[in-house]
């Protein structure tokens, strides 16, 4: 079943809309099916600009699936090129067209990440970010370690990689996680009109602009790689198949669970949460 759907309009705006209830996790499926239509906007003249929404206002994409990371081998040796989930997010940040990610509700770790990779982020007040991996014995593998810290800076970045606790969206916008924060009712006309006023313009000085403010971040291959080498060496580590079998124990991957995210990452350990409003509370 596929767990997304595109549109594309007149004016060459195609729109892909995550849906894959109920928290839209990022299956292997999902994964693969959206690589693969990254690619194929990539190279298709006719879309001029790509957007990705959800179809349900509380989340974006909540995360990779768990469960899926639970039978990922522990010996692997190092890559020789880039896994599967970082080429799909390059092609997000290289393909000659912008991307824009509208994030009305939740979204966090693989889901953070493919939001990362856009060229652009847009976020309701509700919106809420995290990158929950080291609380599983993990680390962000999709690209996390290598943008996050180049939008938000290292201290910032190792305060949402390290901490696996919520950012609100006020926060992001500050942080320079996302571009800005939209009123809910006005978000999405917010992201329309923006899409058709760049679609406008000429496709070829669109995609030489972007091309150049690409080049500007260097590339970012050898990143990618290390950070993919890390992961992997990560699924062997010492209680991690103990921890993310605690946060699907825990309600990890269900609504109720995933609502609370950042205070379940904490209770896989017993750490203390801190949540959206500052306050820290026991796990």
């Amino acid at each position: 079943m596929t767990s997304f759907h595109t549109d594309l309009d007149a004016r060459g705006v195609a729109v892909v809309t995550i849906d894959g209830p109920p928290v839209n996790l990022m299956t292997v499926a999902m994964f693969l099916e959206l690589a693969t239509e990254f690619e194929r906007l990539a190279g298709d003249r006719a879309v001029r600009v790509v957007v990705i929404r959800s179809a349900n206002p509380e989340w974006f994409i909540a995360h990779f699936d768990v469960e899926a990371i639970l039978g990922f081998p522990t010996d692997h040796p190092p890559a020789a090129e880039l896994n599967g989930f970082h080429r799909m997010c390059e092609t997000l940040r290289t393909m000659p067209k912008p991307t824009i990610a509208e994030i009305a509700g939740r979204v966090g770790g693989g889901g953070s990440e493919l939001a990362l990779s856009c060229d652009m982020r847009f976020a309701a007040p509700a919106a809420i970010f995290s990158q929950p991996e080291v609380a599983l014995g993990i680390l962000p593998g999709g690209s996390g370690t290598v943008r996050l810290p180049r939008l938000v800076g290292r201290s910032r970045a190792l305060e949402a990689i390290l901490g696996c606790d919520d950012i609100d969206a006020t926060t992001a916008e500050r942080w320079g996680w996302i571009n800005r924060v939209v009123p809910a009712d006005e978000l999405r006309p917010f992201v329309d009109r923006l899409a058709a006023r760049i679609a406008s313009f000429p496709a070829h000085a669109v995609a030489a602009a972007k091309a150049r403010v690409v080049a500007a971040e260097g590339t970012l291959t050898d990143d990618l790689l290390a950070e993919g080498d890390a992961f992997n060496a990560t699924l062997g580590g010492a209680g991690t198949q103990a921890a993310m079998r605690r946060f699907l124990e825990l309600g990890g991957q269900t609504p109720d669970g995933e609502r609370r995210l950042g205070e379940l990452a904490g209770q896989v350990s017993g750490a203390p949460h801190v949540g959206v409003d500052g306050e820290s509370n026991p796990s």
